[in-house]
């Protein structure tokens, strides 16, 4: 009586009746493995860089002969390319998870992970909100696999014009989420939502459009700061700071503590806060250091906290105390704080202000005040032989606008030496 294997359907059933335990061949590195009367299950041996190793293909409840011999075959003739089945169905099954997992799981994490690197609850916020209002509904429920250029283009399309800053940041986050989901293995291939090479081909350039802010005639400002000085309100050393170094409110509102260093007298304002991307150090005036003693240090290690413990001053508490200086000045028979439109000013006026007063008051190069407003000067030849940021000659400029600024009349003007 011939041996029994198991590479026929009757062979199969005879040696499942028996339950004699063992691995029975069914040909082509096939094996039948019986654990018990009718248990049994299909495996494959196969030998790979020297070592010799197995792979189920589950229970004969499940999988016939047929649909195992077949099975083997597809991992044969992946060994023949020398790929390993093992790796092969690692693989496939990382695919599969990467279907289950979306844009918007991704962004939830990514978002947890760096939550204690960011300085403050907003940033945070502002993140899950503008992902939440102008993404999800477009790609938070794909796999990051799956989300291509046009899906993308569909997110920025209605705010790519009409709300310029808003679709910068969320394009910026978009592609920062899915380097996430890349380093996770959730897909392959070029970032979709990335400008260059992409996005810059396909959508319209978003042109900087200059914003002309109200802003304050430098000649009035001496006496718009005696106002202020005035006022005991909690935006006042917020705006104080703001209109003395020339800085955006924004970086003003969001100021740390570690970001400043008294001794050497510098305020270092980091990459993510500036609009060029880049840090930004700040000269500090006298008047500035002044401000700074005056400042209670509070937990959050914010300068200016707002009602809320933790979170920052708003923009629009400094707004507002603007107009409620406007509007009691003219009560007091005054003009009021406005622009030459006629227009309530603003804090970020304030740097057209001092633009203005260091272009006609001063002998300040262009270079030196532009720089002192952070602004991008020259082309990238010029920009590459300057490595320095001028800081020395930005701190006579800015303790010039300080002694200017906080003198009570603006008959007091101080001009700067002529240079050479």
């Amino acid at each position: 009586m011939s041996k029994v294997t198991a590479n026929t359907v009757r062979g199969v059933q005879s040696l499942l009746r028996s339950g004699v335990k063992g691995n029975y061949s069914a040909g082509n590195g096939l094996y039948l493995s019986v654990n018990g009367e009718n248990v049994g299950s299909w495996l494959l041996r196969y030998q790979m860089d020297g070592k010799r190793q197995r792979m189920g293909f589950g229970s004969v409840e499940n999988v016939t002969l047929a649909e195992a011999r077949e099975m083997a075959a597809e991992q044969k003739a992946l060994i023949a390319k020398g790929i390993n089945p093992k790796d092969s169905r690692a693989d496939a099954k990382n695919q599969a998870l990467a279907k289950v997992i979306t844009f918007d799981d991704v962004a939830r994490d990514y978002i947890e992970a760096k939550r204690h690197e960011w300085k403050n609850a907003k940033h945070a916020y502002q993140w899950e909100r503008t992902l939440e209002v102008y993404a999800s509904p477009v790609i938070g429920h794909l796999a990051p696999a799956d989300i291509t250029t046009d899906h993308v283009i569909q997110v920025l399309k209605p705010i790519w014009q009409t709300k310029a800053e808003t679709g910068r940041r969320v394009r910026n986050r978009i592609e920062i989420i899915l380097n996430a989901a890349k380093a996770r293995k959730l897909r392959t291939g070029e970032n979709v939502a990335a400008w260059r090479g992409n996005l810059e081909l396909l959508m319209p350039s978003m042109k900087k459009q200059a914003r002309h802010m109200p802003a304050l005639p430098w000649q009035r400002i001496p006496d718009f700061w005696q106002a202020l000085t005035q006022s005991e309100a909690m935006a006042a050393p917020a705006l104080m700071l703001t209109l003395l170094t020339g800085v955006r409110s924004g970086e003003a509102r969001f100021a740390h503590w570690d970001e400043f260093n008294l001794q050497e007298k510098t305020w270092t304002i980091p990459a993510e806060r500036m609009k060029a991307g880049k840090p930004h150090r700040v000269p500090l005036s006298r008047a500035v250091m002044d401000i700074l003693a005056s400042i209670p240090k509070v937990p959050s290690g914010l300068l200016f906290e707002g009602a809320k413990e933790g979170v920052e001053i708003s923009n629009t508490a400094m707004i507002m105390l603007v107009r409620r200086m406007d509007e009691a000045d003219k009560k007091q028979g005054g003009q009021g704080w406005r622009s030459f439109n006629d227009e309530v000013i603003v804090p970020h006026g304030f740097r057209s202000t001092f633009r203005d007063w260091a272009a006609e008051a001063t002998n300040t190069p262009n270079i030196v005040a532009e720089q002192a407003l952070s602004h991008v000067v020259g082309n990238a030849v010029e920009a590459a032989y300057r490595r320095g940021d001028l800081l020395e000659r930005r701190r006579e400029l800015m303790e010039a606008w300080a002694n200017y600024v906080t003198q009570p009349s603006a008959s007091n003007v101080l001009p700067l030496r002529k240079e050479a």
